[in-house]
Formats: C-alpha cells, structure tokens, sequence
C-alpha cells in the first residue's frame, strides 16, 4: 500500500511539473490528462510490455480508491475547501444551495435513475430499475474537489460562485445519504429488512447530526486553537486532530462525516480570519491548509485517471456511458432550473445562471469512489462503474476545460 501511494504521489509530481512547464492547463484538469494518457499509453501498448502493464494494474488494486477518498483524504479536502468560503456572504444564497442540494439532488437521481434504465433496456442490457436509480444517486451530486478547483480558475461572479462552492461543499453529503438510502432499499428488494422507518432515520441521523456534530466539532475546535493562537504549529496540529479524529468519531457515532467537516471547515475559517485571531497563526494554518489542499488534489486527480485499470469494458458500457454524459446533462439543467425558477431573480438573463450552474456542476472522484463501493455481488456492478467513469471524465476534462471560456461569452 505505501508503495503504490508513494509511486502515486511521484507521479503527481512530475504531472506537475509538465503541466505547469508546457501545457499550462488548471493543474487538477492537467493531472487528470496526464494520468489518462498515461494510462491509456500502457493499456495500448500492452502486448508489448506486459510487465509494465501488471506493475501499474497491481499498483492501482493495491490501492482501494474508496477507502484512500473517503475515508482518508475527503475529510481533509472539504475542511481545507470550507475554510475559505466567507460565511456572511454565503448566508445570502441560503435559500438556493438548500434547494439545489436537497430538490435538486433527488430531481436528478430521479431523472437519471430513469432514463438510464430506458436507455440500458434499449441496449438489451437489462439493469434493474433501483441499480438505474442507484447511478443516477451515486452520480447526481457535484463534487467539491472538482468544483473547487476548477472555479479558482473560472472567474464567475461572487454571487455565482457562492452558488457553486456553496451546492458542492453540502451536496455530496446529502448525496451520500441518499446514496445509502437507495442501496438499502436494494438490499430490502433481496429479502433483508429495510423499510421507510430506516430511510428517514439515515436522513435524520446522517444529514442533520452531521452538521450539529460539526457545528459543535468547530466550537470546541476553535476554542482550543484561540487559548494557543500564540502557536501556530499547535494551531495546526489541532486542526489535524479536528479533522482526523472528528471523522473517525463520526464514522462511530454514524453521522455523516462530509457535512461535519464543511461546518467545521466553514466555522474555523470565519473565526480565524478576525481580527481577535493572531495574524502569524492565521497566516501559518492558512498556507498550511493551501498546500495540503493542492498537493492531495493533485494526488486524487491522478489517482482517477489510473481507475481506468480497473474498469471492465464492453462496447454497450461505452454506448451507455455515451448516452449518459448527456442524460446527466439534461437531468443537472432541470435539477437546477426547477428550484432556481423558484427564486426571486436580481439578473437581468436568470438562463444564464442556470446554464453555468448546470455546465459547472462537475461529478468527480465520489462518484467514482460511490461506484467502486458497491458490492461485487451487485447486478451489473462493472456496468455502473464504467458509466460513472465514462461521465467523470468527460465532466473535469471537457466541461472543466471550457467553463471560463462560457463564462466569459455570457458576461457572468
């Protein structure tokens, strides 16, 4: 294991360092390239060095990408992403992340649970509904890695940007949560005990506790780093132990991690930025959060386009994965223009602010890791992950590489 994430980490490096000498491309979009084609290059070429071929499948089962995202490195990501996000002028757009991450999260695992069975039945591949619904789950909520990232290089608006950074930091949570509501109704379908009662309790339990248990996580967090803000190396080793250990404790008590670290994140960011906070500690947790967040970034994103060693391919999952780059497309405009349609609107062109947010909502490494979780004794299980992998790729490179340029031509 530590030598296929030390291998995973050097890589990242010299993906870097390409990308930032010659191709000059948003760094998580160029990591992702690189690794892709690097991948693809040794999958080509396989007849002709087996051996290199082994080295680097090998290398990626040695890594479990489900465990390494989100039960290791998505903590850190969402509490460094949260931090920088001022809450006063996130309380403005209250009103549209709730409804993008809870309307607009079941809108589209809706819309996409059900025209990917329409589509999987049209390809004679005959995916139950719940495992159509449990993609569509799975691949609805935007990623905030993904969205983060790419906005630092976008230049939207700040009300728009707030839209987004808002809707991504919260929705992957609530995504999960759905997520694990579906799969349990899966099981139920399969003769095991899961009804309504349990759905609502995962809800309330998950969703609404992570974000009281982060709430109070960020209170007695920054209550300890302001009695030691004459430190900054205990200030940071602190918010290591926030991050670290509040995700073990909310893995025990079954809330949902995520959504912890966002309020956590969120409330230690605001409290830090004050002026009843030291500026050398600020500073020192500030570029210790940055880089941190840049270096598992580049990490992550490598990582997803070595996955493409463990997809399974068929010429109808590559149909389906085409057909569904557009079915989550359609299904993220309605998710978004039915609840934005319910807002009152400042702007001139409120079009224009649903086609950012439908082209920015890009899906990354959850998705992927979501997908990967399932069971190997889930029907069409390969099916899934293939499609989901089909859909990442085509929303960090090709949506992500031409969000500026849309942007810039709607004047936003």
């Amino acid at each position: 294991m530590f030598t296929s994430f030390s291998i995973i980490v050097s890589l990242s490096a010299i993906f870097s360092f390409i990308n930032h000498k010659w191709l000059k491309l948003p760094t998580t979009i160029g990591l992702m390239i690189l690794s892709l084609v690097t991948a693809l290059g040794i999958l080509v070429s396989r007849d002709f060095s087996e051996e290199v071929y082994h080295f680097f499948s090998q290398l990626v089962q040695n890594i479990d990408f489900k465990t390494v995202l989100l039960d290791v490195m998505l903590s850190f990501l969402l509490f460094a992403g949260a931090m920088h996000v001022n809450i006063k002028e996130l309380e403005k757009q209250t009103l549209p992340v709730i409804l993008f991450t809870t309307i607009g999260v079941l809108i589209s695992t809706f819309v996409v649970g059900g025209l990917t069975y329409l589509a999987a039945g049209a390809l004679n591949m005959g995916i139950p509904l719940i495992y159509c619904l449990l993609f569509g789950a799975l691949i609805s909520p935007t990623d905030p890695i993904a969205v983060l990232a790419i906005l630092k290089e976008a230049h939207v608006s700040k009300s728009l940007e707030l839209k987004i950074e808002g809707e991504s930091l919260f929705n992957d949570g609530i995504g999960v949560v759905v997520f694990s509501a579906i799969h349990g109704l899966s099981t139920m379908m399969e003769g095991e005990q899961f009804g309504a009662q349990d759905i609502a309790e995962i809800f309330f339990k998950e969703a609404i506790g992570g974000l009281l248990y982060g709430l109070i996580l960020g209170f007695i967090g920054y209550r300890l780093i302001r009695s030691v803000d004459d430190d900054p190396k205990i200030c940071i080793l602190i918010t290591l132990g926030m991050v670290m250990g509040g995700y073990a404790v909310a893995s025990l008590i079954q809330v949902s991690g995520p959504l912890a670290m966002v309020v956590t994140g969120l409330y230690i960011g605001n409290k830090i930025n004050t002026k009843e906070f030291s500026d050398k500690s600020e500073q020192f947790l500030n570029i210790f959060w940055d880089m941190l967040d840049d270096i598992l970034n580049g990490v992550l994103f490598v990582l997803i386009g070595m996955v493409i060693f463990s997809l399974s391919f068929h010429s109808n999952y590559l149909k389906l994965g085409l057909i569904s780059i557009f079915t989550v497309l359609i299904a993220r405009c309605l998710s978004v223009g039915l609840p934005y349609s319910l807002l009152k609107h400042t702007e001139n062109a409120p079009w224009k602010t649903v086609a950012i947010l439908s082209w920015g909502g890009l899906r990354g490494g959850i998705s992927v890791a979501l997908a990967l979780s399932l069971s190997s004794d889930i029907m069409n299980k390969d099916a899934i992950v293939f499609i989901t992998y089909t859909v990442v790729a085509f929303s960090i490179i090709v949506q992500g590489l031409t969000i500026g340029n849309l942007v810039k031509k709607l004047n936003l």
